[in-house]
């Protein structure tokens, strides 16, 4: 038992190896957290953007709008990144593996994002529209208002939800080069013969997104409906 848990340790937790493969989990750690807010910030603004958008209620525009949200929904995060990378410099428009993560990640969240927030304004009372209406405001106004902050109210919680699980395929870069935890501690497990580097990514991981979790608890007490 005692010889068994001597090579765990040295497998999992060795020292010596970790302190001198810490600074290249820490680089990637550095690019992860960098995607992540990148695909934040871009796949949330811009499916808050489409769902405002649909709500005009613009026949094509709809229809474009549903096809874009269907077909990213669908497809898995991974197939998305290898056909910016792979196949748009076909188009000669070539992609760094950081723009290809990015934008597929910042995509698929936008995809899942506007379905959220459509979600939240049709939860939204006929009335509040009606009254709003009522009292001078145009739809844009209205919209933006009166309607929107009550339907990002009530969508918090899924949405934190979906961030943590969209950016967590970070890790998916790993596939197109991209520098990220899961390819600098693979890199470095296979370059030390061991797989300490995989535990290092691990605890980064952890240290990336138990805050995020916590914050999204809070976010979620924060925003929530009275009872």
């Amino acid at each position: 038992m005692d010889n068994g848990l001597e090579r765990l340790v040295f497998a999992f937790f060795n020292a010596e190896i970790a302190a001198a493969w810490a600074p290249k989990i820490l680089e990637g750690m550095w690019v992860t957290i960098l995607v992540s807010l990148a695909v934040v910030a871009t796949g949330l603004a811009l499916g808050l953007a489409l769902a405002a958008l649909r709500a005009y209620r613009i026949g094509p525009v709809d229809v474009a709008i549903v096809a874009f949200v269907d077909i990213l929904r669908a497809l898995p995060p991974l197939v998305v990144i290898i056909i910016l990378f792979f196949a748009f410099p076909y188009l000669d428009l070539p992609m760094s593996a950081f723009t290809a993560t990015w934008l597929s990640l910042s995509l698929v969240l936008a995809a899942f994002a506007e379905e959220i927030w459509w979600a939240g304004i049709l939860a939204v009372p006929r009335g509040q529209w009606e009254a709003a209406r009522s009292t001078g405001l145009g739809f844009g106004a209205t919209l933006g208002y009166v309607v929107l902050p009550q339907a990002v109210r009530m969508t918090v919680p899924p949405l934190v939800n979906r961030v943590i699980a969209v950016t967590k395929g970070t890790a998916l870069g790993s596939v197109v080069a991209l520098s990220e935890i899961v390819s600098q501690a693979s890199s470095a497990a296979s370059l030390a013969g061991n797989p300490t580097p995989l535990t290092l990514g691990a605890a980064a991981y952890l240290a990336i997104f138990v805050p995020v979790v916590v914050l999204g608890r809070w976010l979620e007490t924060r925003f929530a409906w009275k009872r």
